[in-house]
């Protein structure tokens, strides 16, 4: 049997237009000679809905909308994600697929496994299958499962023992001769060649072939790669299909492919790649067709305008400067080289006036006080509201330019430089900000990024002479510390353990990252590159008083 994988690009919430896109990608796997094509998780609805699953009409609409499509799939069978009623008792819904054939739903297939962690809260809203049942095309008796439901052996689960449940070892007891699995399994950095080992490894268990078709596309925070897998029965990756791209994929269970490797990519470049899907989708998919970012002439900046211009297109993209008394001369000049090389619209509207006039005002309230943090952050909550004002006035999308190294310890101010709609390079630590800056200048083949962007010291310029290691261990040192605190969940005393940091610094840095929660909790949404971002996925309390 021919099976066609469609990685699609599906928004949340536009049904009619997600069914358009089975439609097309349905004809164009026929058209290839395809009698089973697969679509991700939750096609219809889009994933993750969340809480849009508590909205009266919002299920309905999708199995109306389920009814409606079924007679337009027409000379092929189709295999896609919905959201079906739960008639019993327990949560309302089913995470399900729906086995299309004939102009009409043959048979529905029920999620087993609900991820309950990182950014995962499934079982909020869905009911886990009691039984799993087999699909039958053509008298091929086809085992559904649904993303989680082959994460089950030790090396890809949670923890050891985490899931006492193999949906694939019942499929394959009750005679599946194929493995069939609708995903939305979202990326971070090395995801994807980790979800094709999870599909070969579920693969040769079953001795059967397995497909595995995963979403592509920016959801808000979550990006999904694609990457979608056709592994034979001895655990071999016989086709991958593209990253970070829509894509249909057509294998023939009679005759697999031979075994082929994914395409090498670097870190750098698998996250610039997902940050400008990311970007492109959140603006696309909110209304957006133009941004305006703030440029300070470092590399922060640099890189979201460089993100933004690859993502919206140059012409769609202004730069602006706002330089105050505290500024070089060399970082206006780097911001209006970078506008230049990227192509982008540049404006420059300095805030020197309206702060001296701030700093007047606030005279005599603060009179007797030695001038610190208050005045300083004046200059980025004015910043941040010309910003605001240009967002405003021509419907455009402020990206904020703070990194995951500077929010982590609040090293960023409130109503100033974290005001924004969409927070690009949030779950990127510093060093990585560097590493993706280079490869933007190693695509275009020039220093469309200034060569002294990367060589000067990183700095706020609040004031005379300041560098951001005058309040922050060198970033090399800070970036190591935050991954071990957030990613790797160590305390204080395990990171000096191992030598990652000294006890007053690795103190100082794990209490900055707690007492700073208030501020993340006010952050834009960012873009989930790491294995832990600050969103959805790590929800620490605000009022606590643990620095461990």
């Amino acid at each position: 049997m021919k099976i066609a994988l469609a990685q699609i690009d599906t928004t949340v919430g536009d049904l009619s237009g997600n069914a358009r896109l089975v439609k097309e990608a349905a004809a164009a796997a026929r058209r290839l000679g395809a009698r089973l094509v697969v679509f991700p998780e939750l096609t219809l609805t889009g994933y993750p809905p969340r809480d849009l699953l508590d909205r009266a009409g919002f299920v309905d609409a999708n199995l109306a909308e389920l009814e409606r499509l079924a007679p337009a799939i027409d000379g092929i069978a189709a295999l896609l994600g919905f959201v079906d009623r739960n008639p019993g008792g327990g949560r309302r819904w089913f995470n399900s697929a729906a086995l299309i054939d004939g102009g009409r739903v043959v048979s529905t297939h029920r999620k087993t496994l609900l991820p309950t962690y990182d950014v995962f809260d499934e079982d909020r809203h869905f009911e886990p299958a009691s039984e799993r049942a087999l699909a039958v095309v053509d008298g091929t008796k086809i085992g559904v499962t649904i993303c989680e439901d082959i994460w089950t052996d030790d090396l890809a689960a949670p923890r050891p023992g985490f899931y006492r449940t193999d949906p694939i070892a019942e499929l394959k007891a009750r005679g599946a001769e194929i493995i069939v699995n609708v995903s939305a399994s979202p990326w971070h950095i090395g995801k994807d060649s980790f979800r094709v080992d999870v599909a070969r490894r579920a693969a040769a268990r079953a001795g059967l072939p397995l497909f595995l078709c995963n979403l592509v596309g920016g959801n808000d925070e979550l990006v999904f790669d694609g990457t979608s897998v056709v592994a034979s029965p001895d655990g071999m990756a016989v086709a991958i299909a593209k990253t970070f791209e829509e894509d249909l994929v057509v294998a023939d269970t009679a005759a697999l492919p031979a075994p082929v490797e994914s395409a090498p990519r670097s870190e750098a470049a698998a996250v610039r790649d997902a940050l400008v899907l990311g970007l492109r989708d959140y603006a696309r998919k909110c209304g957006f067709s133009t941004a305006v970012v703030g440029l300070s002439g470092g590399v922060d900046s640099s890189l979201v305008a460089a993100l933004a211009a690859a993502a919206l297109g140059p012409e769609n993209v202004l730069g602006i400067a706002m330089p105050s008394p505290y500024n070089a001369p060399s970082s206006l000049e780097d911001a209006r080289e970078l506008a230049e090389n990227l192509g982008i619209r540049f404006s420059v509207v300095p805030i020197t006036p309206p702060f001296q006039t701030m700093v007047s005002s606030l005279r005599e309230p603060f009179a007797g006080l030695a001038e610190d943090a208050a005045e300083e952050n004046v200059q980025a909550r004015l910043r941040g509201t010309i910003l605001m004002a240009h967002s405003n006035k021509f419907d455009s999308l402020l990206l904020s330019t703070g990194n995951k190294s500077e929010l982590a310890v609040g090293y960023c101010t409130l109503y100033g430089d974290m005001a924004g709609g969409l927070a690009v390079i949030s779950d990127v630590p510093k060093m990585l900000v560097y590493d993706v800056a280079a490869e933007v200048n190693r695509r275009a083949g020039r220093d469309v990024i200034p060569r002294r962007v990367f060589e000067k010291a990183p700095s706020a310029e609040l004031r005379p002479g300041q560098k951001d290691t005058d309040s922050l261990p060198p970033y090399p040192v800070l970036d190591r510390l935050l991954r071990a605190a957030i990613e790797d969940n160590l305390g204080v005393g395990e990171i000096v353990r191992r030598g990652i940091a000294d006890e007053p610094t690795a103190r100082d840095v794990v209490a900055r990252l707690f007492a700073s929660e208030y501020k993340r909790r006010q952050a834009a949404p960012g873009i989930k590159v790491t294995s832990k971002a600050f969103g959805s996925g790590r929800r620490m309390p605000i009022a606590q008083r643990w620095r461990g």
